[in-house]
């Protein structure tokens, strides 16, 4: 997998061994980043970050901190790897390998906010919905934040939430990138 834009364009990223994961297609990816625009100096969240290409791709952008979470270690490690082969500076970027959702807890603790969150759980398991109902929950959204959800297009998100409200949809085939904003 390539890096699209940014300092590290066509730079390429390994996935982890041993591990099934469904990487987010360079054409989603780079479709994800013109909507988001000028993205320096923002905190970024990656919730199941599987190799870390989305957080990578924003580091190449120009953001000024990206948060890993997966609870696979072997993610853990390949997203270390991957950072260390680009020379990114460790302080640049957290990962912490955890569960995506339980996470979130902890987070909100740190009173960190966060501009962007990305979040890619695995499809077809109830995940994304989950995911969308604890981040509404916890505090860890700038005022501005937005927050992207990839998830397959039969999945459904609707939930009654208090913090945050649903921006637009965006369909790339089977995936759809799901964007909710903070409520003002």
């Amino acid at each position: 997998m390539r890096i699209i834009g940014g300092l590290y364009k066509s730079r390429i990223i390994s996935m982890p061994r041993g591990v099934r994961i469904r990487p987010t297609q360079d054409k989603v990816r780079e479709a994800i980043f013109n909507f988001l625009g000028d993205i320096s100096g923002k905190k970024v969240l990656e919730l199941f970050a599987g190799s870390g290409a989305f957080g990578i791709e924003a580091l190449s952008r120009g953001v000024s901190h990206v948060t890993f979470v997966d609870n696979n270690f072997r993610c853990a490690e390949a997203i270390k790897a991957n950072l260390d082969s680009l020379g990114i500076s460790d302080s640049l970027y957290d990962i912490i390998r955890a569960n995506a959702i339980s996470v979130l807890v902890r987070l909100s603790k740190s009173k960190d906010k966060f501009d962007i969150v990305f979040s890619d759980p695995p499809y077809h398991e109830g995940y994304a919905k989950k995911c969308l109902i604890n981040l509404d929950s916890y505090d860890i959204v700038a005022p501005t934040g937005v927050i992207l959800i990839e998830h397959f297009k039969k999945d459904i998100l609707t939930a009654d939430l208090n913090n945050l409200v649903f921006d637009q949809d965006r369909r790339y085939g089977d995936t759809v990138v799901s964007i909710y904003r903070k409520a003002a």
